[in-house]
């Protein structure tokens, strides 16, 4: 294990993790994001694109792009692999290795930092607790939750409700963290928590 501390920060999906992410990168604390790595993962011309549009073919491709371009709608995506769970799995097997790897070698660079903070939405979902030295979990009601992405990603409720229930209850990633962050009440009530373990 290594000698620095890996804070593996994770949550329910809208629970408020990248605002906790923000703050902590804000004090030049190194932050690793899963998601964005996933997004880049799927950008225009890469692999993972090609793959992505090898498979699910123009019910994903984004309008005025050609399957050469290979620019992906990212909505229809969503909408297909969060109400199919065996095309959600097959997505992921796709882009949690690409992920793991960008991992990997990132904290090869940055092993000389005394924190790094890896933001991984799905860490237990992905296995990937192995990479924390510590996990924290941002937590919300589930009321909140589907209120957010609703609001966020301008989604009916049953979307919202699809995209919640595709990951690991809250209540059992809370069950399995080192630290408990509550982001349901007061908006940046966590922080006195959060400072008090940096």
């Amino acid at each position: 294990m290594p000698s620095q501390r890996r804070i593996g920060l994770t949550g329910g999906i809208a629970s408020g993790k990248s605002s906790v992410g923000r703050w902590l990168a804000d004090r030049d604390i190194p932050l690793l994001d899963a998601d964005q790595i996933a997004r880049d993962a799927l950008a225009t011309g890469s692999d993972g694109a090609k793959r992505v549009l090898e498979h699910f073919g123009d019910r994903v491709l984004a309008s005025g792009s050609s399957m050469v371009e290979g620019r992906i709608d990212r909505a229809a995506l969503g909408r297909i692999v969060f109400s199919d769970p065996d095309e959600r799995r097959w997505l992921e097997r796709l882009v949690h290795p690409l992920v793991r790897d960008h991992f990997d070698g990132e904290l090869l660079r940055l092993e000389q930092e005394p924190i790094v903070v890896l933001m991984i939405p799905l860490l237990f979902e992905a296995g990937l607790e192995s990479l924390c030295t510590e996990i924290w979990v941002v937590t919300c009601s589930e009321q909140q939750q589907q209120e957010r992405l609703m609001a966020r990603d301008a989604l009916t409720a049953e979307e919202a409700r699809l995209r919640i229930a595709a990951q690991l209850p809250l209540a059992s990633k809370c069950a399995k963290a080192d630290l408990v962050i509550d982001n349901g009440d007061r908006p940046e009530a966590w922080t006195v928590l959060v400072e008090s373990q940096l």
